[in-house]
């Protein structure tokens, strides 16, 4: 990992160099430098039994950029609540928000040390704005939102923002609590954005992967059917274009002769009423 920033002796301390880590395997695949060679090790690995992991982790963060400026642009939105936001890379969500509009506040949410190390670069906010970034998982909701209240003002549209983080919530009904949790304290106008693997595109690929979740060759994450993802939706107003591949959420397909390819991570974007 290069370039590692200086942090207290405890905080390092948490770091696990021998375990691979999801946050900094998705760093390898974006083009970082934040990772060790073990997650080198599971990157590398999960592209040979499941090709396209890159390309998966750019449409990703391309997505991510057109959703949070659809919901600041077209939407009005100037809260967003960023939980498993990974390690900061080009065009974070408050760099994206605050290009519309300078005082849009985020709150940043992840529970690996190595993204708390790094944590003073996605708090570069605007002085008209604000960012934080807090430690925790996102299976402990009252923690999270009784903290980004100091930041976020819950009775204004706010945006959710779930990207690549469902995935460690293996259990369908469980992940649909947490979502119920998070959005019941929503205000109306609010948006909820959810992302994750799925096993369509690639089916045998994605059934190669999960034989080696199963042997514990990699991380723990459920891969679903578009189908299962747009359920977590229930109760709520999805927008155009619905649940899609992330390469194709309102791609701008007349700027380069037409819609790229599928890819294995499903995306959708709903408004609470």
């Amino acid at each position: 990992m290069a370039d590692e920033s200086p942090a207290d002796s405890s905080l390092l301390g948490r770091i696990d160099t021998t375990r691979p880590s999801q946050a900094r395997a998705w760093n390898y695949w974006l083009g970082g430098k934040d990772y060790y060679p073990v997650d080198k090790e599971l990157a590398e690995t999960l592209e040979q039994y499941y090709p396209g992991m890159q390309q998966i982790a750019l449409h990703t963060r391309a997505f991510l950029r057109r959703a949070v400026r659809h919901l600041a642009e077209e939407s009005g939105i100037r809260q967003f609540l960023d939980i498993g936001t990974g390690l900061p890379t080009v065009d974070n969500t408050h760099e994206v928000a605050q290009r519309v509009d300078p005082a849009s506040r985020v709150v940043y949410v992840d529970n690996d040390p190595v993204v708390l190390v790094h944590a003073r670069a996605l708090l570069t906010s605007d002085p008209q704005g604000a960012c934080d970034y807090l430690d925790a998982d996102v299976r402990d909701p009252d923690d999270i939102l009784t903290r980004a209240a100091a930041t976020l003002d819950f009775t204004r549209p706010t945006a959710l923002l779930l990207l690549g983080v469902l995935g460690t919530v293996r259990d369908d009904d469980e992940a649909r609590a947490l979502i119920d949790r998070y959005t019941g304290v929503l205000a109306p106008g609010s948006h909820l954005v959810i992302e994750d693997g799925t096993k369509t595109v690639k089916p045998q690929q994605a059934a190669q992967a999960e034989q080696l979740r199963d042997q514990g060759q990699v991380y723990e994450y459920e891969l679903r059917t578009p189908a299962r993802i747009e359920r977590f939706f229930d109760g709520l107003e999805l927008i155009e274009p619905g649940v899609v591949s992330v390469s194709r959420w309102r791609f701008e397909a007349e700027a380069v002769g037409g819609l790229p390819d599928e890819v294995d991570a499903f995306c959708g974007v709903a408004r609470k009423s």
